[in-house]
């Protein structure tokens, strides 16, 4: 049975050294009280402070502090890190893998349009209300145009056919400049 080795205690006591080092970098109203500490690798020791900042729930502040022998203690890294009831970001899930199950998840849903479609079909009370669907979707902007709907699109202005007003303007300059009489010379 192996025991765990004991932290140095000036380690564990150096909440003045790590309160100072955070301070640098975050107001003092955003530590909270010491909250506990871990013995990392090679004598390191992680002192947790509460954290008080709006949105971090469950999150502690978190200094790493060590000594080198005969020396006294110094700070080797500051950060915020998630509790064990801290609301964290899901795992990164690389760009490929979203678009496959994006793509899949479409497929899945075409699938079932389609077998939604068929039921549709197999009762088909004899009208002609799925043909009036299936020629909507063949239907584009050329086909509205044609037809007279007042569809609006670039050269529209309020529904007036901006295009259509300055073909009859050159119409009816045309016309004027034939009705005119000849000037003499």
């Amino acid at each position: 049975m192996t025991s765990k080795p004991e932290p140095d205690p000036s380690l564990t006591g150096a909440h003045d050294l790590a309160l100072a080092a955070l301070h640098e970098i975050t107001p003092a109203s955003t530590v909270g009280p010491p909250a506990e500490y871990r013995l990392e690798s090679d004598g390191v020791v992680s002192l947790r402070f509460e954290n008080r900042l709006a949105g971090y729930p469950g999150w502690f502040w978190t200094v790493s502090v060590a000594r080198v022998e005969g020396e006294e203690p110094t700070v080797l890294e500051l950060e915020l890190l998630p509790g064990s009831g801290a609301l964290v970001a899901p795992e990164w899930v690389p760009w490929a893998e979203r678009l496959a199950e994006y793509h899949a998840a479409q497929a899945a849903l075409a699938e079932l349009a389609d077998d939604e479609d068929a039921d549709i079909d197999d009762s088909d009370d004899g009208s002609d209300d799925d043909d009036d669907d299936e020629d909507i979707d063949d239907l584009d902007a050329a086909d509205f145009d044609a037809d007279g709907s007042s569809i609006l699109h670039a050269g529209d202005v309020d529904g007036v056919d901006i295009d259509e007003l300055s073909d009859e303007d050159e119409t009816d300059e045309d016309e004027t400049d034939e009705d005119a009489p000849e000037e003499e010379e």
